[in-house]
């Protein structure tokens, strides 16, 4: 009613505002003192998958053979490929690189592939395992997956 000088109390009918699809706001999805930095919402998607490629680098780095060629591992938003490309898009590629080998993963059909976070984890998995073996001349079945 206009002129109305009553409260409105209860809850805002519809949905919760959330202008320009940015999504959830306030202390608890920045940084501050009341989130700590550990807060996924902290970390961008690429921060999320860049930490998931190191922790499992990290848990296969005990794995490697005596004397095995140095790898480096880089990771990449997607490959570019030519206009009439009719395959799946790869998930990584091996290249020579001097005395070792590059390995490069592609982040987003790696994340597109998978459903969940650990789904996503099972794939970065594989796919390094695969390319390790590769750089490393072995079977991926001697490397085992991270406990």
């Amino acid at each position: 009613m206009p002129g109305s000088s009553r409260p409105v109390h209860g809850p805002r009918p519809g949905r919760p505002r959330d202008r320009r699809g940015r999504g959830p706001r306030g202390p608890l999805s920045l940084a501050g003192p009341l989130s700590p930095r550990g807060v996924p919402a902290d970390r961008t998607p690429r921060q999320s998958f860049d930490l998931i490629v190191t922790d499992v680098l990290a848990s296969l780095q005990h794995q490697e053979p005596p004397a095995a060629p140095p790898v480096e591992v880089v990771v990449e938003e997607a490959p570019l490929l030519p206009s009439d490309w009719t395959d799946a898009v790869p998930t990584s590629t091996i290249n020579p690189r001097g005395a070792g080998h590059r390995i490069v993963i592609y982040r987003l059909p790696i994340t597109t592939r998978a459903r969940t976070p650990e789904e996503l984890t099972l794939h970065v998995v594989e796919v390094l395992l695969h390319r390790l073996a590769d750089a490393w001349d072995i079977s991926p079945d001697d490397l085992d997956p991270p406990s």
